[in-house]
């Protein structure tokens, strides 16, 4: 199979393309790769029979299957290759908040894949209900990490007249974000390279963030939280956070922990992050035992199970 590159690069092309799949009723909910993998090695699921077998479950595919003005938009965005006698897509169309966010096909094996997963979709709804309960004006606010965006692009559908950045050092997830921010028509959002905050400036009345936290020995970006226990990116995303909130600005940060011995280490470095910054904090699990699977692995030899966390610090 030719080699595709994590995300193409033709946005005009992938715009129209992503509207033409919204114009066909195209919809689809994205598993995690292991589920993922389950449902693809199914005999009746060796080859493509509906868009969403193509867009979602990344299937290879026989050309005269899809509509002509479809395939050829995929060939002109460089959206396609070659797998044998068939094709194969070489981008995922998700479904979330009514909208279509475009992301890296099935699997997301490169080390800079744009993920976009369940956890995304946690990570969102995280974001909405704090948005819900937020009473300050909404004045500019930075998706750190943002992958395909979609955190921020359901922050700026829900505040207009805000300044919305988009932030990643990963370029492939740049050009994903760029592009579903136009995809979903949202007025005010910028996507910017940047290690972390370094090359963006000034305060925040938001930000959020859904850093990677696993031990992952290929480092793929959309994954390896590096640091003990995983928890090297995420503790970073506090550390230059804090000092960026405006007054009444909030972090929310949706991420993993590694639970050791009935501890949360994680959960022990930001309550003395807070302390020492004078803020106010709240953390809660919100799922306590995802990820079984990992701890098979021997980095996580002393870890008795992988919790999905929500941490939202405020500044009075």
């Amino acid at each position: 199979m030719t080699r595709s590159d994590p995300f193409p690069h033709n946005q005009e092309a992938l715009l129209a393309l992503g509207h033409a799949l919204r114009e066909a009723g195209y919809g689809f909910t994205t598993v995690t790769p292991t589920t993922h993998a389950i449902v693809n090695a199914r005999s009746q699921n060796a080859e493509a029979h509906t868009l969403r077998d193509v867009f979602g479950w990344s299937r290879p595919f026989r050309a005269d299957l899809l509509p002509g003005p479809i395939l050829a938009l995929m060939r002109e965005a460089g959206a396609v290759v070659a797998d044998g006698e068939l094709l194969r897509p070489s981008v995922r169309f998700s479904s979330l908040d009514g909208e279509l966010f475009a992301h890296s096909a099935y699997p997301p094996s490169a080390t800079d894949a744009v993920f976009f997963g369940p956890d995304t979709m946690r990570f969102v709804s995280a974001v909405l209900a704090h948005l819900e309960g937020r009473r300050a004006p909404m004045r500019r606010a930075v998706d750190l990490g943002c992958g395909s965006g979609a955190a921020g692009i359901c922050i700026a559908k829900r505040s207009p007249g805000a300044e919305v950045v988009l932030v990643d050092i990963n370029p492939a997830a740049l050009r994903a974000a760029g592009l579903n921010a136009r995809l979903a028509g949202t007025d005010g959002v910028a996507a910017r390279h940047s290690d972390m905050l370094r090359d963006v400036d000034g305060a925040f009345d938001l930000i959020v963030s859904n850093p990677p936290f696993m031990i992952d020995p290929a480092a793929r970006a959309y994954r390896h939280g590096g640091g003990p226990l995983g928890a090297g990116l995420p503790l970073a995303v506090v550390e230059q956070a804090i000092p960026r909130l405006a007054p009444g600005g909030s972090l929310v940060l949706f991420t993993g922990a590694a639970i050791v011995a009935g501890s949360d280490p994680f959960r022990d470095a930001v309550a003395a992050a807070c302390a020492r910054a004078g803020l106010d904090w709240t953390y809660r699990e919100f799922d306590p035992d995802a990820y079984g699977e990992e701890l098979a692995h021997a980095g996580y030899a002393d870890v008795e199970r992988l919790a999905l966390v929500v941490l939202t610090v405020t500044r009075p």
